[in-house]
């Protein structure tokens, strides 16, 4: 085979790798491991074993990218009719849809023997039943049944930190679920204030979402209460005794600039604002979590 045959063999496997690569949605994959390994590092005052924070975040990963993979493979024709999604490999015929199933399956199976054979049993399952709930649960019956879905199906999205947690101490403690009540409360603000710069695309298909269901005015004042809700919800961990000072002005500066534009969004709407919105909501999780961390180790 010549020296040009190869590259071009090469680019064919690197453009492989790069469609199921895509599969596990890395992005939202990415901060569900950092949830996850800020769950480990809270569980214990002292250090974490380095092989149990290893194998415990590459086993969450690889089941958290099995489930996005079936989430793609079972929304194909979805992702087909909206721009967000429509050049994903499966809708784009660069992936079959077998070749996808089979590589969530040995993705999926092969993080749940890592985390049952090499964490504990108890991480497995609850990561189990997290793969089943955003896959299945989510996925076939709630998005496309009801404007709630988001809420219902928030659950499965605030288990990371609880799955460290629970890699860490084999337990799932009082404060273990308050890292999962403030994800869960998060998850709708941020996801509606995508929802309704995106709610044309969502309507083109067919999804509930609530900005297509009830309108722009009432998907403005629910961000509005669920971001007043998740700015009391995120200063727990204080009053708990979880945390310290340090955390709680950061809660509070991080939730206060979250209700503003939660604010502004309700009073004087854009789609601009709502993508705002939508980014700095990623952003305020992620300083969020680094805040409880920087917290603990002080």
């Amino acid at each position: 085979m010549t020296t040009s045959s190869l590259r071009i063999e090469g680019a064919r496997a690197a453009g492989r790798f790069g469609e199921f690569f895509a599969l596990t949605k890395p992005r939202v994959n990415s901060l569900i491991v950092f949830t996850a390994v800020i769950g480990m590092l809270l569980a214990t005052q002292g250090p974490v074993p380095v092989a149990t924070a290893m194998v415990g975040a590459i086993g969450i990963a690889l089941v958290a990218g099995a489930a996005a993979a079936t989430n793609c493979l079972l929304e194909r024709a979805i992702d087909s009719r909206m721009a967000r999604t429509r050049g994903r490999p499966l809708p784009m015929g660069r992936l079959e849809m077998k070749e996808a199933a089979v590589f969530a399956l040995g993705l999926g199976a092969t993080g749940l023997w890592m985390l049952y054979a090499l964490v504990n049993p108890l991480t497995m399952w609850l990561t189990l039943a997290t793969f089943a709930g955003y896959a299945f649960v989510y996925t076939i019956f709630l998005k496309p049944r009801t404007p709630q879905n988001i809420v219902l199906g928030g659950a499965a999205g605030a288990m990371p930190p609880v799955l460290g947690w629970a890699a860490v101490t084999g337990e799932v403690s009082v404060d273990a679920l308050l890292l999962f009540l403030i994800i869960f409360v998060w998850t709708p603000p941020h996801f509606w204030s995508l929802a309704l710069y995106r709610r044309h695309e969502y309507a083109k298909a067919g999804i509930p979402m609530l900005p297509v269901t009830h309108g722009l005015r009432a998907t403005q004042r629910h961000v509005l209460l669920y971001t007043a809700g998740l700015f009391m919800t995120s200063l727990l961990p204080f009053f708990t005794g979880m945390t310290g000072l340090a955390y709680l002005a950061a809660a509070a500066i991080l939730g206060a600039v979250f209700l503003a534009y939660a604010v502004s969004l309700y009073r004087r709407y854009s789609d601009n604002l709502a993508r705002s919105t939508f980014k700095y909501s990623i952003v305020y999780l992620s300083l969020l979590f680094a805040a409880l961390l920087l917290d603990h180790y002080l």
